[in-house]
C-alpha cells in the first residue's frame, strides 16, 4: 500500500487518548525530586493551550515516561529525578496544526562531549537548556519565531 499523509494533530486528540500518566515522574515523596515546567508557544509568541508532551527518562537506576498536557495558559509541570547517566531527558512534541510531531530534548547542562548536540549551532544551543529558576527548572517550547526550539529529525 502506498503511504498516506499525516493527520494533522489536534485540538481534539485529548477526546482519543487514553487517561495521561501524568506529570510525576519521580516516586512519591523522593529526596531528590526536581519540576521542570514552562509554556509552549507557537510562532506568534502565544500560549498553545491544547499541546500534549511526552517525556522520556532513561539512565543508570531510573527510567520513565510522562505525558503531560499543557493548560489554558500553555503551562506545563513535571516533576521527575535529575538526570543521571544522560544529562537530558527525550521530549516529543504534539500540537494543533502540526502534521508531525517534535522531537528535542531537554538538557540540565550542555556537556561538550555530546555527539547531538556537537551538530547543533552554538548560538542555537541555549533553547535546548532549561534553566534553574525559584520553581525548578523552566524549559519553554518555542514551535517557530526567533526563538524556536532546536527539533531533531526522529
Amino acid at each position: 500500500m502506498p503511504a498516506t499523509p499525516s493527520q494533522t494533530i489536534g485540538p481534539y486528540f485529548h477526546i482519543g487518548l487514553p487517561p495521561f500518566p501524568g506529570g510525576d515522574l519521580a516516586p512519591a515523596g523522593h529526596p531528590d525530586t526536581v519540576t521542570v515546567h514552562g509554556y509552549v508557544r507557537d510562532g506568534a509568541g502565544q500560549p498553545v493551550p491544547d499541546a500534549l508532551l511526552e517525556f522520556w527518562r532513561g539512565g543508570a537506576g531510573f527510567t520513565g515516561f510522562a505525558r503531560v498536557p499543557t493548560d489554558e495558559d500553555g503551562h506545563y509541570t513535571l516533576r521527575t529525578l535529575p538526570p543521571g547517566g544522560a544529562p537530558y531527558m527525550a521530549l516529543c512534541v504534539f500540537a494543533r496544526g502540526l502534521t508531525h510531531h517534535l522531537f528535542t530534548r531537554v538538557y540540565f547542562t550542555l556537556p561538550e562531549n555530546d555527539p547531538l548536540l556537537r551538530t547543533v549551532p552554538r548560538e542555537r544551543r541555549g533553547t535546548l537548556l532549561a534553566k534553574p529558576d525559584g520553581a525548578g527548572y523552566r524549559f519553554d517550547v518555542h514551535l517557530q519565531g526567533g526563538a524556536e526550539t532546536v527539533f531533531f529529525a526522529p
